[in-house]
């Protein structure tokens, strides 16, 4: 499939989706949504893909947000719409069977954050900041960012910055919970790409169960998230991968899994 705004490269079992609008900083409008939504479903049962990273083009960001020239002359009507399909696109991403990483190498910014926020993690570049600076704009978070990130840093830091649209560096995102780990923006891609081999060298089997459990408990409750986790670990035991990864932990060798 051929995208306007989007590059998709796989490789090495990892699929890399960049957004492609370095001019305007990798803004999101409709047709972006719209690309990054169809891309998540072609990748969603690709058995060439274990992991996905979604990152932006251009030194300068990852996303920095919604296209403020589309939103500024939307009615109640039309930002619905555009809400709407954020949330579509987001709650995809998050619900990906398989694990999906944001390398954020720039700002992520509004939307750019919440869509950071819609992935399993987040690593950055050293350089990267991020915020939900809409209320500055006379508006709030509408993609998720309400939501996801008091899930990740806690109400208190949310709130504060959700209240004050403040905008932060990559080592306080660190220091809060919000980034997982920080690389040097020289060869960053390359580099989350190497980290990302911890996952890559796994079966995808527990690596679909694992995210199934922890996301239940976060969308459904602690009783949600425990029967599923039952539920799940029991499905890996029907695996080819199971056997061989208890097998080779007994005979003191690498497991050598099959995806199976």
């Amino acid at each position: 499939m051929k995208y306007t705004f989007l590059q998709i490269d796989i490789q090495a079992k990892i699929a890399t989706i960049t957004i492609n609008r370095p001019e305007v900083l990798n803004a999101l409008k409709f047709e972006v949504l719209g690309e990054l939504r169809d891309a998540m479903l072609a990748l969603q049962d690709d058995a060439d893909v274990k992991v996905v990273i979604i990152t932006g083009a251009g030194p300068k960001a990852f996303v920095a947000g919604a296209d403020i020239a589309v939103m500024a002359e939307l009615g109640s009507l039309e930002a619905r719409k555009y809400i709407l399909a954020g949330h579509e696109t987001f709650d995809l991403i998050a619900g990906f069977p398989k694990p999906v990483v944001a390398a954020v190498n720039g700002f992520a910014l509004g939307g750019g954050c919440e869509l950071a926020l819609s992935c399993d993690f987040i690593y950055a570049a050293e350089h990267a900041r991020f915020g939900l600076p809409e209320i500055t704009l006379g508006i709030i978070p509408g993609w998720g960012g309400t939501q996801r990130l008091p899930q990740r840093i806690g109400s208190g830091l949310a709130k504060e910055m959700i209240y004050t649209g403040k905008v932060i560096d990559a080592a306080e995102a660190k220091a809060i919970g919000l980034v997982n780990k920080l690389f040097p923006a020289e060869g960053f891609l390359d580099a989350v790409k190497e980290e990302l081999q911890a996952i890559v060298s796994k079966s995808i089997v527990p690596l679909i169960m694992a995210k199934a459990a922890v996301n239940t408990y976060f969308d459904g409750g602690g009783a949600a998230g425990k029967a599923m986790e039952i539920q799940s670990v029991c499905i890996c035991f029907s695996a080819q991968d199971q056997k061989e990864g208890m097998a080779a932990f007994l005979q003191k060798r690498k497991p050598e899994f099959t995806d199976k």
